[in-house]
């Protein structure tokens, strides 16, 4: 495959309107049947023992997956008449910036969108089949299905009229042969492999510039083992023949005509089907209608709000961003429809949902691997999908018992900071110091030194301070990530870990084998190759180092931003490493805190205090197994939706349809502009609606901000000391629940903030929601203010399960399902509600005794109503109540 690479790290006068990511055109191809097949019309296939697959060959035949348990319900199924396998050969452009990236499809050819079905066919659990000029063995517990026939392509303004194989093999120019393989990896998942051989070129006269030919010379028939057993994520496939292999070719516009190095899978979707997932997104919940990279990176600066996109567009290549960048993706999605399906491995993929009545995948690569879930509920789903990709563990007591105070400045700040919480009777878990190593100014702002050891310049008495912090029960966390900075101009250094590294050889290598300086904000940086054996080793011994002076807790940083045309130990390709370099990095900090607790002895292992705790915002699909705790990167400190407030709320929760069941943001936001004419500075009004918003997730952490002189803190005045304290005491509140929703997190994956559409998948009104609101557990209903200067908010109560609704501040209920209420919200009263069950035989039962979980809730109740705003004659109990149809067939829905 050709690979071209523009680094624009270094132009500081760009289109402030760049392109965006060109993937394959969506081709409609159709689907024929050799008269050699000897399929029937209409016939059944076992797939494992639970699961079916139906052939009809009407209109045109089309395949269909079904749990045997439902088999009227069609879990995956193509489009009849049409192909749903189709390949190309392109060129793969990528356009780098500073941890951005835009992937382009080039000089597309060869497009093979018509597809034969020669045979389907169950093999036994151990048996092979020929592909090409080999056999493929495999080893399964149960009948495997085999799909296989070829892909081919038409000469230019040729079209099939019959769909017959024989009508148009005069004028194919180009086929591949291929196979799909369906074999179940449990009672609710299939696993499923497309592979594309090698090409074949029909009726076609070829420059001599362009093609010499490809061939092989085998010594003997080859032999690949594909084991299918047990729970394996991924199939293992080794090659275990001697043959020699000789391919030549010629390039034309450097584009290898050796090989199709594109598939795409097409099936059907419903006009009205949303589609949810793509791990954590900030603009959309459903993305019917868009097509979906699936590649990590930065995720801008502005996303599209204006003003601030196109100016930092302008001054550095694609820093705004779009509505698809995003620092943890995830080929994973689930839809209104209860289908579900996800990618394994790390290729670059595109998920075209652009067509009312079809999805296509498109992916980099001769091969596609993946899963089909079945569930009956997104509940189930998401349980399906992290018991195959991992769940994060119980988060230590100490980290949700209170507020995570981050601080800069120094040992002598944090004290005055701690002096005044104290008076003000602030709950507090830890102290977050993510300037421990030092500080450094840069164009953009108060930036780190990316050396991992504590400034005792800026930290005097470092050990001390910590002591004197654990003795009233409060933690401090710190600051790290994969990246080092040479130390030439940080006098007081003890260590420079750049050149430690640079001379163990652990560094990503450029193309010349020298350490690759990789551009980052206002400075470069070596970056850590986590693919080779010393590394973690290396890495664990400075973590260890900063816990064995009293941390217990830091956020692992970056992770997104592995260059493509890096050299890395272990050769894998550099576009796959990339996506896979978030979960090294969660990998090795995990495998840290683990093996750092199984070393602690007597009452010191058994102390839940003790636990380490780190948080990251990088990530892929397998994250969630490795990260004990996400937060959702640099918000803007505004009000906008693509990147403010908002986008918190939307990555909150579709990272939480994903398996990322812990996540929060930076409270106030992070990234803020100062210019003599464009400024972005956090004010006080959302500052305090932020409060209020993180005080109703897993974590309630504060952060300054990369300009924190001109942002509003909660240190600020009185009035921001007081808001926090009365927030961050809400938050200790309901820690009951809290505690709870973490264990169920850990047991079965479901996050503690959710979108409705996860208990409420039948409410169409539900399926529109964005930022609008949304619940924590099953039993508490949040409703944000998210607007400035804006004093009420819009409840939508859903259709669901015979429950009332009752407002924390007033005890107003509302009982009405599928209706709205505009609800009064001024500042320092969120419109929040806690469910009230009409009988008791309808509470959840989830949880271990729901009585007790009531009466707590009740008690919550109690500690957050301020006695004295229910006798404000200011608050009118008589709120705007809109009743509304919950049908979606009426057309009364107010929108």
């Amino acid at each position: 495959m050709s690979l071209k690479i523009t680094k624009k790290h270094n132009r500081h006068l760009n289109n402030p309107f760049p392109s965006k990511p060109k993937s394959l055109p969506f081709k409609h191809g159709t689907l024929f049947l050799n008269s050699q097949t000897t399929l029937p019309p209409h016939q059944i296939f076992p797939i494992g023992n639970d699961f079916e697959l139906i052939w009809r060959s009407e209109n045109g035949g089309c395949v269909s997956i079904s749990h045997k348990s439902n088999p009227t319900r069609s879990i995956w199924s193509t489009v009849p008449g049409r192909s749903f396998i189709s390949t190309a050969m392109a060129e793969t452009e990528v356009e780098e910036s500073r941890g951005s990236f835009i992937i382009k499809d080039k000089n597309v050819q060869f497009i093979c969108n018509h597809q034969t079905i020669e045979d389907i066919k169950v093999l036994k659990s151990q048996t092979e089949f020929e592909f090409e000029s080999g056999f493929l063995e495999f080893q399964s517990e149960s009948p495997v299905l085999l799909i296989t026939g070829r892909v081919f392509g038409m000469k230019k303004n040729k079209k099939p009229l019959l769909q017959k194989w024989e009508s148009v093999e005069k004028d194919v120019c180009s086929y591949v042969n291929y196979f799909i393989l369906f074999d179940q990896k449990n009672s609710n998942q299939i696993g499923f492999q497309v592979k594309i051989g090698k090409p074949n070129l029909v009726n076609v006269k070829l420059s001599p510039k362009i093609y010499r030919g490809h061939f092989r010379k085998l010594t003997r028939p080859r032999r690949i083992r594909i084991r299918l057993c047990g729970r394996r994520r991924h199939q293992v496939v080794t090659d275990s023949s001697n043959e020699e292999e000789n391919v030549a070719m010629k390039e034309k516009n450097g584009l290898g005509i050796g090989f199709f190095n594109r598939i795409c899978v097409t099936y059907s979707s419903e006009r009205n089907e949303r589609f949810f997932g793509f791990g954590e997104q900030f603009s959309h919940m459903d993305f019917k209608g868009r097509k979906v990279p699936i590649f990590v990176q930065e995720q801008g600066i502005g996303r599209g709000d204006q003003p601030i996109t196109f100016a930092a567009n302008l001054v550095s290549y694609r820093a705004g961003g779009d509505w698809s960048t995003t620092y943890a993706p995830s080929p994973f999605y689930m839809t209104s429809k209860m289908r579900s399906l996800y990618l394994e491995g790390y290729d670059y993929s595109v998920f075209d949902l652009t067509h009312d009545d079809s999805v296509q995948i498109h992916i980099h690569g001769d091969s596609m691997e993946g899963r089909i879930l079945y569930g009956n509920s997104p509940s189930e789903l998401i349980e399906q999908f992290t018991e195959s990709i991992g769940r994060p563990p119980v988060l230590p007591d100490w980290i949700i018992s209170g507020a995570i105070v981050g601080m800069q400045g120094g040992t002598n700040s944090v004290k005055n900071v701690w002096e005044e919480l104290v008076a003000y009777d602030v709950p507090i878990s830890a102290f977050w110091l993510q300037d421990w190593v030092g500080e450094r100014k840069t164009v953009i702002g108060s930036q780190l030194w990316w050396n991992w050891e504590v400034d005792e310049t800026r930290y005097q008495g470092w050990k001390e301070l910590i002591r004197d912090l654990s003795v009233r029960h409060i933690k401090v966390m710190t600051y790290c990530n994969p990246c080092l900075a040479p130390m030439d101009r940080k006098v007081d250094a003890r260590r420079n870990l750049f050149e430690e590294a640079k001379k163990l050889d652990i560094l990503v290598k450029d193309k010349n084998g020298e350490a690759y300086m990789v551009p980052n904000t206002a400075f470069d940086v070596g970056m850590l190759d986590l693919t080779h054996p010393h590394t973690a080793t290396w890495f664990k011994k400075i973590l260890h180092e900063m816990v064995d002076d009293g941390v217990r807790g830091w956020m692992a940083d970056f992770g997104e931003g592995l260059p493509v045309d890096a050299c890395i130990y272990s050769g894998e390709d550099p576009i796959s490493a990339h996506n896979r370099y978030p979960e090294l990095w969660a990998q090795i900090n995990r495998e840290f805190t683990e093996e750092w607790k199984s070393k602690l002895i007597g009452k010191e292992k058994e102390d839940p205090s003790e636990s380490l705790v780190f948080f990251m915002r990088s990530g892929f699909r397998n994250s969630p197994k490795w990260a004990m705790l996400f937060w959702e990167g640099d918000q803007m400190v505004s009000w906008q939706a693509n990147d403010g407030i908002k986008s918190a709320v939307v990555g909150l929760l579709s990272s939480g349809l994903c398996g990322y069941a812990f996540n929060h943001s930076d409270i106030g936001g992070y990234c803020g502009v100062n210019l003599p004419f464009f400024k972005y500075r956090r004010d006080e009004e959302l500052l305090l609606r932020w409060m209020e918003l993180n005080a109703f997730t897993t974590i309630f952490r504060t952060h300054e901000g990369n300009k924190p002189s001109v942002n509003s803190q909660f240190y600020s005045n009185q009035k921001t000391l007081t808001h926090f304290a009365r927030f961050a005491k809400v938050y200790k509140a309901w820690k009951f629940y809290r505690v709870q929703l973490v264990k169920e997190a850990s047991e079965k994956g479901l996050p503690v903030c959710r979108h409705l559409f996860l208990h409420y998948p039948n409410d169409d009104h539900v399926h529109s929601l964005t930022y609008e609101q949304f619940l924590v557990g099953e039993e508490i209903l949040v409703v944000p203010t998210l607007d400035k200067h804006r004093k009420n908010v819009k409840a939508y109560f859903p259709v669901g399960e015979g429950c009332v609704w009752k407002h924390i501040w007033t005890g107003d209920l509302y009982d009405i399902e599928g209706s709205e209420a505009l609800i009064e919200a001024p500042i320092g009263y969120p419109a929040i509600f806690v469910v009230q069950f009409i009988h008791p035989l309808i509470c959840h039962t989830h949880f271990e005794n729901p009585k007790i979980l009531y009466e707590d809730t009740r008690s919550f109740m109690r500690i957050a109503t301020d006695v004295d705003y229910l006798k404000n004659k200011a608050l009118q109990r008589t709120s705007n109540k809109i009743n509304r149809n919950s049908s979606n067939q009426t057309g009364d829905r107010c929108n």
